[in-house]
C-alpha cells in the first residue's frame, strides 16, 4: 500500500524529476533549520531505492536558481574528479542532482516553490552530536577535502547565494538595525546581550579587513561547516559526504573551519540553556585541528594564524544573528518554543567567553599541529 503524510504533495514533487522509479511513501526528516526535508522511498525495478527530496527556501535564499547553479557545478565537478580516480564509490562520496523533467537540476510545484532531488546515501549519516574525537578528525578532514577539490573547479566565479553571509561587521550592522527598529519591543529584555556583542565590536573586522589586504584570498568555501554536514560511515566512521551545500560560495577558508569549532567543541548543545553546561573539549579541539590540516594543505600563513580565532568569531558572529532574528521576531530561523533563539544566542555568547578562556591553549595546538 502506497501510503504518506507530509506537509508538501512529495508525490507530485517527485513526478517532475527523472527519477525512473515508483513512489511508496515519504516522511520529514533531518534536523536542519532552514529548508523542508523528505525521506523518499520508491521501487526501482522492484528494487527499494531512497532519495532526499528538499524544498529550498527561497524566502532565505533569494535566487535558488543560482544556488542551484552553484551545487549542480560543485557536484558535477566533484564526481567528474573521483570517476578520474576511478574511486569505486564516487556516487557515494559527492551529491548529485537528479534532473527535472526538463534537465534543469530544480523544479518548481504548482506553487512557485523550488524544489530538488539527492539519491540518499547509503551506510552513513550524519551527527548532530559527535561521540568521539575520530568522529570530528574525520568530518574536519571531509571539508578540507572538499575545500581542496573545490579550488580546482574551473569556469566563472561562483554566485554569493546569500550575499554577505559571513561578512560580521554587517552582521553586526544588521543587530544595530534591529535594536533601533525594536518591531517587536523585546529590546528591553536583552539589554546585556547588546551590550555583549557591542563590547567585541573590534572583533568583527578582523578576517574581513585580512582579505582586503590581500593577506588571506577567497577560496570557494562550504559557509555551514556544522559536523552534522559530514555523512560518516556507518562501519568505519571515515567521512564519506559534505552535504547541505546551499551556502557553498565564495569565501574564507577560516569561515568554516570556525564553525566546525562552534559546532563541535562545546560541552553541551546549541539548543541548552542552561549556561553552566557550556565548556569547551580541547581535545575535540585539536582532533579537528588535526584533520583539517590534514587535507587542507592549501592554507597560507595568515589562515594558519587565525585558526583558533575563527571559532570565536564565528560563535559571536552566530549569536548575533539569533538575537538579530529573536529582535525581529523569529522570521529566519525554525524555532520550537518562545524565546528559542534568544536561548540560542545565550548560548553562543556562553561559549564566546569560554573560547575566549582558552585562547592561548587553543593557539598554542594549532601551532603544535
Amino acid at each position: 500500500m502506497t501510503t504518506y503524510s507530509t506537509a508538501h504533495d512529495i508525490r507530485a514533487v517527485a513526478a517532475r524529476f527523472d527519477v525512473r522509479a515508483d513512489f511508496i511513501s515519504a516522511r520529514a526528516y533531518g534536523s536542519g533549520h532552514i529548508n523542508d526535508t523528505y525521506h523518499a522511498q520508491f521501487d526501482q525495478a522492484g528494487q527499494r531505492v531512497r532519495f532526499i527530496v528538499q524544498r529550498i527556501n527561497h524566502h532565505v535564499f533569494k535566487q535558488p536558481a543560482e544556488l542551484m547553479e552553484n551545487v549542480d557545478r560543485v557536484t558535477r565537478h566533484a564526481l567528474q574528479a573521483l570517476k578520474g580516480e576511478n574511486h569505486p564509490e564516487a556516487h557515494r562520496r559527492t551529491l548529485t542532482c537528479i534532473p527535472a523533467l526538463d534537465g534543469k537540476s530544480y523544479a518548481n510545484d504548482a506553487e512557485g516553490n523550488f524544489w530538488r532531488i539527492y539519491p540518499f546515501i547509503e551506510r552513513a549519516r550524519g551527527h548532530d552530536e559527535l561521540e568521539t574525537n575520530e568522529q570530528a578528525y574525520q568530518a574536519a578532514r571531509a571539508f578540507g577535502d572538499f575545500q581542496n577539490l573545490a579550488a580546482t573547479l574551473g569556469g566563472p566565479r561562483l554566485h554569493e547565494t546569500i550575499p554577505d553571509f559571513h561578512h560580521t561587521p554587517r552582521r553586526l550592522e544588521a543587530l544595530e538595525a534591529a535594536i533601533a527598529a525594536d518591531s517587536c519591543g523585546r529590546a528591553a529584555d536583552v539589554t546585556a546581550e547588546i551590550a555583549f556583542a557591542r563590547a567585541r565590536a573590534a572583533d568583527c573586522p578582523r578576517i574581513i579587513d585580512l582579505i582586503a589586504a590581500g593577506k588571506i584570498p577567497e577560496r570557494i568555501t562550504h559557509n555551514d561547516t556544522k559536523l552534522n554536514n559530514v555523512l560518516l560511515d556507518d562501519g568505519t566512521a571515515e567521512g564519506i559526504c559534505v552535504i547541505d551545500l546551499d551556502t557553498t560560495m565564495p569565501g574564507c577558508a577560516l569561515y568554516d573551519f570556525g564553525d566546525m569549532v562552534r559546532s563541535a567543541t562545546p560541552t553541551t548543545s546549541e539548543d541548552d540553556d542552561d549556561l553552566a553546561n557550556m565548556g569547551i573539549q580541547l581535545d575535540r579541539f585539536e582532533a579537528l585541528v588535526r584533520g583539517y590540516l590534514s587535507s587542507a594543505t592549501f592554507l597560507n600563513e595568515a589562515e594558519r594564524e587565525n585558526l583558533a580565532f575563527s571559532g570565536k568569531l564565528i560563535t559571536l558572529e552566530c549569536g548575533m544573528r539569533f538575537l538579530t532574528d529573536y529582535l525581529q521576531g523569529d522570521v529566519y530561523f525554525k524555532t520550537t518554543h518562545p524565546g528559542h533563539n534568544l536561548d540560542r544566542c545565550r548560548n553562543q555568547f556562553a561559549f564566546v567567553r569560554v573560547l575566549e578562556e582558552n585562547m592561548t591553549a587553543m593557539e598554542e595546538i594549532v601551532q603544535r599541529c
